[in-house]
């Protein structure tokens, strides 16, 4: 039980700490909403489940990363940055796949509901 709830407030500390977590937080309810709303399939859920996980938990990384860095220097080190940029580039990466994962899943119904 106590893996479970160190784990547990890793998470509230990123979502009370990092802005970007609370920004992902909230895309990933209007997703479900507008998923719910247009009543995409069983399989749609799921795939967007899996994009909204894998968003979550790189923007986790990241933070434990930076956090890792931080640890290590506060000075601007070129190596440390890169750490940094390319976690943070993880973080992007997913969050495109899975922004273009609902255009497809959500365009034609809403294209549908408009025209």
């Amino acid at each position: 039980m106590r893996p479970f709830r160190v784990a547990c407030e890793g998470i509230f500390h990123a979502i009370r700490t990092e802005r970007n977590m609370r920004v992902h937080l909230i895309s990933a309810l209007l997703v479900f909403a507008v998923a719910t709303w247009l009543q995409t399939t069983r399989m749609e859920n799921l795939i967007l489940l899996g994009w909204v996980t894998l968003v979550l938990s790189l923007e986790l990384m990241n933070t434990a990363i930076e956090r890792a860095v931080d640890l290590v220097t506060k000075d601007v080190r070129p190596l440390a940055k890169q750490a940094k940029d390319v976690a943070a580039g993880a973080v992007l990466v997913a969050s495109v796949g899975a922004a273009v994962t609902a255009l497809i899943i959500f365009g034609p119904r809403l294209w549908n509901m408009l025209y």
